[in-house]
């Protein structure tokens, strides 16, 4: 089992860590996390993008001039898009074409994404995130947990928090650099992203419990 180091409040490490979840051990399909990061990236744009065809350009219907008889190529109505000012032939329609990943394809990305910042020592784990009350506490505790990975100042770390202490985000939020999403929320691009991440002791065991339950649903149907 990979152990993580855990941490309290105060910033002070607790001599016994925690085991990382088994479905976050040993994937190594860097492959399936760089398409994940694709799709996500893919996303990220609105896609709402649309030019107007020909039959939609306000312009005369007449013909501009005589089939034959100019010396010039044959031509109907000044909306075609070879003119200035007509409808485009093969611009973008405005219709959504999201990529999609599967439920399991992006568990497993995810699962990539951290065991490869468990493996650079990027993942620290605190206990004890409730008792926070103060933007000025979760501004020291962030500090000296940085210290731990020789970093001085905040820059692109994420914080996940559990379900349960989701209100601890109003402490957090107004520090520089830092950005705080719930642990259920969390998936492969958004950990990878990060520099580091901080997770929520309580997140973990929450994770857990929710497995267990949908297993055992599972197997009374």
């Amino acid at each position: 089992m990979t152990k993580l180091s855990v941490y309290t409040v105060k910033g002070t490490k607790i001599k016994e860590g925690i085991n990382l979840p088994e479905k976050y051990i040993e994937q190594k399909n860097i492959f399936l996390l760089a398409q994940a990061i694709r799709v996500y990236e893919n996303r990220l744009h609105a896609k709402n993008a649309r030019t107007k065809r020909r039959g939609e350009v306000k312009a005369s219907t007449r013909k501009i001039y005589a089939q034959k008889g100019t010396g010039q190529a044959r031509h109907g109505a000044l909306s075609a898009p070879i003119f200035v000012g007509g409808g485009k032939a093969h611009g973008p329609d405005g219709k959504s074409r999201s990529l999609q990943l599967s439920k399991k394809m992006s568990q497993k990305a995810l699962a990539v994404s951290l065991s490869l910042k468990v493996k650079d020592d990027l993942l620290l784990v605190v206990d004890g995130l409730e008792s926070l009350k103060k933007t000025k506490e979760a501004a020291d505790l962030l500090k000296k947990l940085l210290k731990t990975i020789n970093k001085n100042k905040c820059e692109n770390v994420c914080i996940a928090v559990s379900d349960a202490n989701k209100k601890v985000s109003m402490y957090l939020i107004n520090i520089k650099g830092l950005k705080v999403e719930r642990f259920s929320d969390l998936n492969a691009y958004k950990v990878f992203q990060a520099d580091v991440l901080i997770v929520d002791k309580q997140a973990f065991s929450e994770k857990q419990n929710k497995n267990i339950d949908e297993k055992k649903k599972v197997q009374k149907k």
